[in-house]
């Protein structure tokens, strides 16, 4: 890992999506020696991309091999592995809600969640060597990994750090860095996303998906002390048309209002993160720190490197929804989910092969596209001016 400055690697919850972000890491292994080991000092990530970012970290020692590792599971990927999608077992869980919601509640056994995620804590624990993230550690191929997951009772985001003895805890209003030595449970709490899967107890709390109340989903690393971040997104900047007045649009469907909750929980606070840190590094630009004193005085500029798709998925997403399995696509269908506007719902459950492969593809063409901005954030070339549309500066 070359220590001439402290990266990260930051990977938001995705969902499927996150096949996206295997497909920049390809580009990025192919940009770095063949032997080379992970680059980035610190490695954090929420839901699918926690998942990602400790895949990483248990294989530290060889990027490449990591990465390689990490596209033969996202590229074979089928609906099975994640969530049990069974006629049977859609249809109980189906009758499970009717139920409850008929009759009032079932008191304890009122249902939990809509998908059982099982098959994906099974897969996960057959692929990542956890205890060789230690390992990395002792070797210096990495300085922490964080994982962060959103607590139900403290009503509280906290991110479990996997890193060096020296590590401290932070705290901040609603937010929380810990020291942790991390595991299956870390994940899947992490990856839990309200009402899909059931929530996931870790010490004496049960936890849900990191993206919840993780609003600045930059400050991990900010705070393990990278100053050079790559953020891996998984969503296109180009909002929809308003629509005219008296266009006979229709209401949005469950469909579209979930696509719409999970879109909100996943990416849009990692934006306005990143439009606060860009406002703020263009003040220190203007202001002499030495003049101000502690603590600011201890704030810094840092490059920050946006990665994000340069295609609508939803569009992605509609021509591979046909691989789902028979009884979703007809749950599905019931919410309202089978055509465009649902399709932002339905891309964060396609985890079929087809759409994962496109994906990696994607993510590859996109980063290599920007293989000079990529290699100046690697090997500390000199980097774009601030306001860049794929490269912003930023602080913490």
């Amino acid at each position: 890992m070359d220590t001439a400055s402290r990266k990260a690697l930051i990977l938001p919850g995705a969902g499927a999506r996150g096949a996206y972000q295997v497909g920049v890491l390809k580009a990025i292994a192919e940009l770095l020696p063949r032997n080379a080991g992970n680059p980035f000092a610190v490695l954090s990530g929420s839901s699918a991309g926690a998942i990602n970012a400790a895949v990483l970290a248990s294989r530290a020692g060889h990027f490449r091999r990591a990465v390689a590792s990490m596209e033969e599971v996202w590229a074979g990927f089928e609906t099975r592995q994640v969530f049990r999608a069974d006629n049977w077992t859609l249809f109980k869980s189906s009758l499970h809600w009717f139920a409850a919601l008929v009759l009032g509640g079932l008191g304890r056994y009122n249902p939990r969640c809509l998908l059982d995620n099982a098959p994906l804590r099974e897969l996960l624990e057959r692929s990542i060597p956890f205890a060789r993230i230690d390992r990395a550690i002792e070797k210096g191929w990495l300085e922490a990994l964080a994982v962060t997951a959103s607590a139900y009772t403290s009503a509280r985001s906290v991110t479990f750090v996997h890193g060096l003895p020296s590590t401290k805890p932070w705290a901040r209003v609603r937010r929380i860095g810990r020291p942790a030595t991390i595991g299956l449970d870390h994940l899947m709490a992490s990856a839990s996303v309200p009402f899909i899967f059931p929530p996931v107890r870790v010490g004496g709390e049960f936890y849900g998906d990191g993206s919840i109340r993780h609003q600045t989903p930059l400050s991990p690393a900010i705070h393990l002390g990278a100053d050079r971040l790559l953020v891996v997104g998984v969503r296109d900047e180009h909002p929809d048309a308003e629509p005219i007045a008296d266009s006979g649009a229709s209401s949005p469907s469950l469909a579209h209002l979930a696509g719409h909750m999970l879109d909100t929980l996943f990416m849009d606070g990692l934006y306005v993160d990143l439009e606060r840190a860009t406002r703020l590094n263009t003040i220190l630009e203007h202001v002499d720190l030495a003049h101000l004193g502690p603590p600011l005085a201890n704030l810094r500029p840092l490059h920050t490197l946006v990665i994000v798709p340069s295609e609508d998925l939803r569009e992605v997403a509609a021509r591979h929804a046909g691989e789902l399995p028979a009884g979703l696509r007809l749950l599905l269908r019931g919410l309202g989910a089978m055509n465009r506007d649902g399709m932002q719902f339905v891309s964060y459950l396609l985890f079929e092969s087809g759409f994962t492969r496109e994906l990696i593809a994607l993510g590859y063409a996109d980063a290599m596209r920007m293989q000079d901005k990529l290699r100046a954030f690697l090997f500390e070339q000199p980097t774009d001016a601030p306001g860049d549309s794929d490269s912003r500066r930023s602080l913490p």
